[in-house]
């Protein structure tokens, strides 16, 4: 099983908020969790507001708990809320259904963890996550396709 290194996590970490300011975004806080949601890496930009931490982390453990977007669990919610409200309830909360957290997968497509951005808007923070994940050498969901042979690294033209 492959594990999430610290200097991947710092890599991510560095990457996301480097294109923030490049962007001129709003103060980030990014966390990198390992699977389980066990924190491994967070920042909190100077000027970032209360709770940033939790929401990222939420956003975090969204995709790490749905295997999915947090962008998409937030999609999930709109569309069913009563289910929704109770994984949020089932996970003591900890579920935030906003953008900007992704799964990290290795290169064989295995997830190896999640991050979780806030501080600008939804689409924002989420493409920054991926840009992070992939400035560090990793894939997002966005880089396989399922078939039925499983995942495989989507096809480029």
């Amino acid at each position: 099983m492959a594990a999430l290194k610290l200097n991947q996590a710092n890599r991510i970490i560095e990457a996301v908020l480097k294109r923030g300011a490049e962007l001129d975004c709003r103060p980030l806080s990014v966390v990198v969790v390992e699977p389980g949601c066990k924190v491994k890496a967070f920042q909190k930009e100077d000027g970032a507001s209360m709770i940033r931490f939790e929401m990222a982390f939420g956003k975090a453990y969204a995709a790490l708990a749905l295997g999915r977007s947090s962008k998409l669990v937030r999609l999930r919610n709109e569309e069913k809320p009563i289910f929704m409200r109770y994984l949020i309830a089932a996970s003591d909360d900890q579920i935030f259904p906003e953008g900007g957290g992704l799964l990290i997968r290795d290169a064989d497509g295995e997830v190896i963890g999640a991050v979780g951005v806030t501080g600008d808007t939804e689409d924002r923070d989420e493409e920054l996550a991926a840009h992070g994940i992939r400035s560090a050498g990793l894939k997002t969901d966005e880089d396989y396709e399922h078939n039925d042979r499983g995942i495989v690294p989507r096809r480029t033209k």
